[in-house]
C-alpha cells in the first residue's frame, strides 16, 4: 500500500525544484486566475519556514506591506508556483524564524550571507 501512495507522490514532484533555505528573500512568482484570465502575481519577501518533505512540503514567506505583516504559505511543488527567485541569501541559525512576527523595522531584518 505504501508503495503505490509513493508512487503516486512521485509522479506529482516537480523536476526542477528552485534551490532556497530558510532565512533567505525571494519572489515567488504565483499564477492568479481572476475569471477566465490567468496572470503572474509577484510576492517578495523573506522565506521563515519550509515544512514537511517530498509532494507535500510547503513554505512561508513574510513582508511587510504598508506596515503590515503579510505572511503566505505556498506548496513547493504546486502547479500555481510558476517559479521562485532568491533575491539574497540571509544568515540564519535556526529552521524556523517565528520569532521575526513580533518585530518591526530594522529589528525584523535577517543578516545577508557574504561568501
Amino acid at each position: 500500500m505504501n508503495d503505490i501512495i509513493k508512487s503516486i507522490e512521485d509522479a506529482q514532484l516537480k523536476a526542477q525544484v528552485d534551490e532556497f533555505n530558510v532565512g533567505d528573500t525571494v519572489r515567488v512568482h504565483a499564477k492568479v486566475k481572476e475569471g477566465n484570465r490567468e496572470r503572474i502575481q509577484v510576492f517578495e519577501g523573506t522565506v521563515l519556514k519550509r515544512q514537511n518533505g517530498g509532494a507535500r512540503e510547503t513554505f512561508t514567506v513574510r513582508k511587510n506591506s504598508n506596515g503590515i505583516g503579510v505572511e503566505k504559505t505556498w506548496p513547493l511543488h504546486s502547479p500555481i508556483v510558476d517559479k521562485i527567485e532568491v533575491v539574497r541569501k540571509g544568515k540564519v541559525r535556526r529552521a524556523k524564524l517565528n520569532y521575526l512576527r513580533g518585530r518591526v523595522g530594522k529589528r525584523a531584518k535577517v543578516k545577508e550571507l557574504v561568501k
